[in-house]
């Protein structure tokens, strides 16, 4: 607001007539700061010199500048000051043209009358107390409004939690012309080692007062602002220590300094500092719990990928080539791990077994239950004498049905031992997708596409829903240039994204065993599982499912 060296509004008077100037000054100086300019342009010096007036009253008639022009010129300069021209009845044109530019708030007509014109002065400096004060607080409406807005703005371009800390400093500092600001993080209601600062780059370096710990120590105690002022190195100062809280959290102490400044901090600004504050806390709280689930989540990831490398680890990688046989297998899970498995193994007595799971459910859990089949099957396929298929099956189960049925979880799977020197091959279904056999020659022989494929039927039930395992087993004879084929649900049930006229099936259908043997038939021999599943993937681009596929072909 516009006042003198004192508690006085500032009020100026302009007339070329001095007689008229030291009455108007007589008239108002006990109440007002008077300031007097014999001409319109040394009014405007002296507003340039001196700033806004509360009030100028200033005569129409002046030479070089008239009333009106002058006061003109000080609406854009001062817009709340008010304006009182004094004209006399002869002047209706300049009046009217001061009226309707709303440059005047009244005007008083010479000779004046001296009661008259002090209700005036009065009624105009009250209405600029008003308004001043409606502009005041509009513009800290604004001003906050805006601080907010940079607050924010300038919080949300920060990439993680400790840009966002130093953003937060730099731009209090900036925007409350401190001198200097100080961010220290808490974490447990202990200040960290860390430390974001902000320097005004008008200013040197600045000592931080002894008492600054005492102020700390007692905004981390209580949670409330605290404030001092007072004198250090000889200059006024203002050191205010804000918490930045979030609900029940203290997430940081912000220190601000203001040293010899010319416009000290009014209760407004404290006011507006703390509520930036509350602002930035809460957008700190939000950055915290991200960089903790970011932090939760890349740890999560390195954990998956350590198990995924230990799963991977658990399927063979490698096996004998057999004189009679090609074996082929490859598991894709659909996660970093995954239930579906297979199995490779070479008995002493020569017996080659083949197997292929699948876990119910996806991720962790199901990868538990796939390495302790794993384990389990292997102990019994190292017998000394190559065991039946179905007495493995009813082993699995004894072993995993009390984990499985606890969990809700069951496996699917085939078991299979191909014997070299009599070529049967028998096998044990639990609950899973049928095997399938068919040779090449039958495929090239005739139209693949009437060709009727040959799924080996006996199955049980799956693993973990009975105590003891019931189902039947088959066994049949490979001859030469057959393939004896095991695959996951992850592939029949793959869902159809690029449709492949020559299968027949339309976008959104799933595969089945169906699609999969019209694909077999445009296989070219000997049969290539990665080009099978490249052309899978390339139908069916989504994986939904752990895949799992496995093939033994007799040579």
């Amino acid at each position: 607001m516009s006042r003198g060296k004192g508690s006085k509004l500032k009020l100026m008077v302009v007339d070329d007539e001095i007689d008229n100037l030291d009455l108007l000054y007589r008239t108002f100086r006990r109440d007002f700061d008077v300031y007097r300019a014999d001409s319109a342009f040394k009014a405007l010096e002296e507003l340039d010199e001196s700033g806004e007036m509360a009030v100028i009253i200033s005569d129409q008639r002046m030479p070089e500048m008239n009333g009106t022009e002058f006061l003109s010129k000080t609406v854009e300069r001062f817009p709340d000051t008010i304006r009182i021209l004094l004209t006399g009845y002869t002047d209706v044109e300049d009046l009217v043209e001061a009226i309707n530019s709303g440059q005047v708030f009244k005007y008083i007509t010479k000779p004046w009358n001296p009661e008259e014109l002090k209700a005036v002065v009065q009624q105009a400096s009250e209405t600029y107390k008003v308004v001043k004060q409606s502009t005041n607080i509009l513009r800290r409406a604004l001003r906050r409004e805006a601080l907010f807005n940079a607050v924010m703005s300038a919080i949300r371009e920060s990439l993680d939690y400790r840009s966002m800390l130093q953003t937060i400093v730099e731009t209090v500092g900036e925007n409350f012309e401190a001198t200097r600001c100080i961010l220290r993080p808490v974490e447990g209601d202990r200040l960290t080692p860390d430390s974001f600062s902000y320097l005004n780059p008008d200013t040197g370096s600045i000592d931080v007062p002894e008492e600054e710990d005492s102020l700390i120590a007692t905004v981390l105690e209580s949670r409330q602002t605290q404030l001092v002022q007072g004198d250090n190195n000889g200059k006024d100062s203002t050191r205010l220590v804000v918490p930045l809280s979030y609900q029940k959290d203290l997430l940081a102490v912000m220190s601000v300094y203001q040293d010899g400044s010319a416009t000290s901090w009014s209760p407004e600004d404290i006011q507006l500092i703390e509520g930036v504050t509350e602002q930035a806390a809460l957008a700190l709280s939000q950055a915290k719990l991200y960089q903790r689930t970011e932090e939760q989540a890349q740890q999560m990831m390195a954990e998956l990928e350590v198990a995924r490398q230990i799963q991977t680890n658990l399927l063979r990688q490698s096996w004998p080539e057999f004189e009679t046989a090609r074996v082929q297998a490859s598991c894709y899970p659909a996660r970093a791990v995954g239930g579906d498995f297979f199995e490779v193994y070479v008995h002493a007595q020569g017996d080659i077994w083949v197997a292929v799971g699948d876990v119910s459910g996806k991720g962790v859990p199901a990868a538990l239950f796939m390495a302790s089949a794993i384990s389990v099957m292997r102990r019994e396929l190292a017998q000394e004498t190559s065991p039946e298929p179905e007495t493995v099956m009813m082993n699995l189960n004894s072993a995993l049905a009390d984990d499985l049925m606890g969990n809700n979880c069951f496996i699917t799977m085939v078991v299979a031992r191909y014997r070299p020197s009599t070529r049967e091959l028998a096998y044990a279904n639990a609950g899973h997708i049928y095997p399938l056999v068919w040779s090449h020659q039958m495929l090239t022989s005739s139209d693949a596409a009437t060709v009727e494929p040959n799924f080996l039927k006996a199955r049980g039930i799956p693993l973990g829903i009975l105590p003891v395992w019931r189902g039947t087993v088959g066994s049949m004879e490979l001859n030469p240039g057959e393939v004896f084929l095991l695959t996951s649900d992850g592939l029949t049930e793959a869902t159809i994204t690029n449709p492949d006229s020559s299968i027949g099936h339309h976008k959104g259908s799933m595969l089945e065993q169906e699609g999969l043997w019209h694909l077999i038939g445009q296989e070219n021999h000997p049969l290539d599982l990665n080009h099978l599943l490249a052309r899978v993937r390339e139908i069916a681009q989504e994986q939904e499912d752990d895949q799992t596929i496995l093939s033994l072909e007799v040579l």
